[in-house]
């Protein structure tokens, strides 16, 4: 079932001014940046802030993507980045989520490691609090890396799945299965970081292009 809506996507994962400059070029809705340190794609707030800089107030929304992030990152990333919005990719309670939005003024996307139906239902306790929901595979057990692997679930867990908020399918999508991502899944948002790689945290920005020109055909 395809999207009754005009698909958008995110490229996550940022590091480079090459990189940022094709998404952006390539018509991306959201720019992600990774603030977590076991990730090939951490970044400090500091350089992300210099990433974001050329596009900032610009039509692209700008993304800080953290795991159980503290109040001292968040501070720190509300001071230099100024993200539009904070992606937490942890064990995040409602009660967190709620907290995160109202110290940082930004919207929260929560994410969900997806492997079950009961995965996907667990974004009905978040409808008051997050802005934007991001379903992503299950990482298998003992990975230190909640999302960003390349592994991928059953985009029809989301098929005819009504949300009260936007939600993102990530998981690994690349420029070549996209297109039937869109159609299975019914998700008005993609999200893509390693299949856009030519290695771990090496964003191509010829594969960058490539997704969002498939994106923008499905």
């Amino acid at each position: 079932m395809s999207s009754p809506f005009k698909t958008s996507a995110k490229i996550c994962g940022l590091s480079t001014p090459e990189s940022v400059r094709a998404a952006v070029e390539g018509g991306a809705a959201y720019l992600g940046f990774v603030f977590f340190d076991k990730s090939p794609r951490n970044l400090t707030p500091e350089a992300a802030s210099r990433l974001v800089d050329p596009v900032r107030g610009g039509p692209v929304k700008t993304v800080a993507v953290t795991v159980d992030p503290d109040d001292a990152l968040i501070d720190r990333l509300m001071a230099t980045m100024k993200p539009d919005l904070i992606q937490v990719h942890g064990r995040e309670t409602p009660a967190r989520v709620r907290q995160i939005a109202e110290r940082s003024g930004a919207g929260v996307i929560k994410a969900f490691s997806v492997s079950s139906p009961s995965d996907v239902d667990q974004a009905s306790a978040f409808e008051t609090v997050a802005e934007q929901f991001l379903f992503d595979a299950k990482p298998v057990e003992g990975s230190a890396l909640p999302g960003g692997t390349g592994a991928r679930f059953d985009w029809t867990l989301l098929e005819g799945r009504r949300f009260s908020r936007p939600h993102f399918l990530a998981g690994g999508l690349d420029p070549w299965n996209v297109a039937d991502a869109i159609r299975l899944s019914g998700a008005p948002l993609m999200d893509v970081s390693s299949g856009v790689e030519r290695g771990p945290g090496l964003k191509d920005p010829a594969l960058i292009t490539a997704f969002l020109d498939a994106v923008k055909r499905a």
